[in-house]
């Protein structure tokens, strides 16, 4: 592993850590202060799909996810940590309640590392639910 490659995974770590912390509890700011100003974000669906852009609307985007899933998601599994140089996948399985009803999800995100910072973030998932 080369050191940015070492650098890159220290710093999605760290990011992985408050970002679940912000899950679980709806504080974000943590995550929040590790985005570059010129952040960007991918999400698979509803009001913030597709390609997204900024801080502000990546905070609009974690309230929102906190006001959906009260009182937060808890982290169930880590699966597996997948790096290079600049990036980094985490897939996970987490669980709680949306919008009032049980929950359970597997997820993938990416964190793309700039220096100390993420520069962008991407979400797939697919729900652990039951089959309709």
């Amino acid at each position: 592993m080369t050191q940015n490659s070492a650098n890159t995974l220290s710093v999605a770590r760290q990011a992985f850590e408050y970002f679940t912390h912000g899950l679980a509890t709806g504080k974000w700011e943590a995550f929040l202060d590790m985005l570059t100003e010129d952040f960007t974000f991918w999400f698979p669906m509803g009001k913030f799909h597709g390609l997204n852009t900024g801080k502000d609307r990546a905070t609009e985007f974690f309230e929102y996810v906190s006001a959906s899933f009260k009182p937060g998601l808890k982290l169930t599994s880590l699966d597996r940590i997948t790096s290079n140089e600049t990036t980094v996948v985490f897939e996970f399985r987490d669980e709680g309640l949306l919008l009032g009803q049980p929950y359970k999800n597997r997820v993938a995100i990416s964190f793309d590392v700039r220096g100390d910072k993420i520069c962008s973030y991407r979400e797939y998932f697919g729900s652990d639910g039951k089959s309709y």
